[in-house]
This record gives structure tokens, C-alpha cells and sequence, in this order.
């Protein structure tokens, strides 16, 4: 297999509607497609969606993962329920942004590393998943692990200065073990 590409949304708040089911078919035949989610696998090809615009829509959650080393995790969270200056100290380099759509924040994690090894996307929706809950309930691990990323990988400023470590930053839950993982990160 040359290429790999695996894409997985998820609707945690709400099940999609009849209607929403069907504007989803028309993206992919082949999709694995039900009123919680949407998986589909490419080989050859590339998804005709664009996934900033399906969490927009539809979605809670997302998972990308490609075989030439791009991972990316998506989670779209009540703007209520964040503190959105508190989450921009935070933001440097291209391993982390968040983008305002209506009511929500979506945070969108990258890391794009040569692999040495690769695995298949299907098992990382499940363990990254409490991420959002975390989120929602006031915890500012993962995006202080995002920053730490960026770090890591070269991309801040000399003058940069690091964020507020958030307490319990030695006592990671299993989410944000999978999230270390996922994004690549030395802790």
C-alpha cells in the first residue's frame, strides 16, 4: 500500500438527523456512516470534505491520520465553557490553534513528523475522546502539551515565553498519555 489516509468524526452532544445523514453520503459512498459517526479510509485519492467545515456542521470530534506522518485531532467545545484568552497563551507554532464558529471553539492539534513506524487511525478516536471533557471541566493539559510540541519540534520564537504550567502536569490522565503519544511529545 503506497498511500494511507484515515479520517473519523464523531457526534458526542447530538446523533445526526436523517437530513445531515444524508449530506454525509454525498461526500463518500464508501464511508462507514451512522447517526454518531463517520469513518472512512482512503488508499488512493483524497476525501472530497473539508474537515474544519464538517466539525463546523456536524461533529464533536475528529481524527486524521495519514501513513507520511500527519496526525491531526479536532475538538469542537461550547465557547461557554472556555476561557478563550486563557487557551490563546497557549497557541504557538502550527501544533495548536483554535478557531471561533458561532458558539464553539474548535481546537484543532497537528503534528506532522517523518514516521519511523506508522499505525492505522482506528485506534486513536477512542482514547482521545475524554480530551474534550477534560477541556469542557476547566483542564488546560492537553493544550499545554500542544505548546510543548511546538517546542520540541523548533517552532516558537527564542523570545517566546513558556505558558502557565496547569497544575497536575505529573499525573497525566490516560486521555492525555494518548495524546503524548499521538502528538509525538517527549514528556
Amino acid at each position: 500500500m503506497s498511500e494511507y489516509q484515515y479520517y473519523e468524526f464523531r457526534a458526542i452532544d447530538r446523533p445526526l438527523s436523517k437530513r445531515e445523514l444524508t449530506e454525509l453520503r454525498a461526500l463518500s459512498s464508501r464511508a462507514q456512516i451512522t447517526p454518531v459517526s463517520f469513518i472512512n479510509t482512503y488508499e488512493w485519492g483524497n476525501f472530497k470534505g473539508n474537515p474544519l467545515t464538517l466539525m463546523e456542521k456536524y461533529f464533536d470530534a475528529f481524527v486524521y491520520v495519514a501513513n507520511w506522518g500527519t496526525r491531526q485531532l479536532m475538538l469542537r467545545i461550547p465557547a461557554h465553557l472556555c476561557d478563550l484568552a486563557v487557551m490563546q497563551s497557549y497557541l504557538s507554532g502550527s501544533a495548536v490553534k483554535v478557531t471561533q464558529q458561532n458558539e464553539n471553539l474548535i481546537l484543532q492539534c497537528l503534528s506532522e513528523n517523518e514516521p519511523e513506524d506508522w499505525d492505522a487511525g482506528e485506534r486513536w478516536m477512542a482514547p482521545l475522546m475524554p480530551l474534550r471533557a477534560e477541556l469542557m471541566q476547566g483542564d488546560l493539559r492537553c493544550l499545554y502539551l500542544a505548546w510543548l510540541s511546538a517546542a520540541q519540534s523548533g517552532e516558537l520564537e527564542n523570545e517566546e515565553l513558556e505558558p502557565a504550567v496547569p497544575s497536575g502536569l505529573h499525573s497525566l490522565s490516560a486521555a492525555l498519555h494518548s495524546f503524548a503519544d499521538f502528538m509525538r511529545i517527549r514528556i
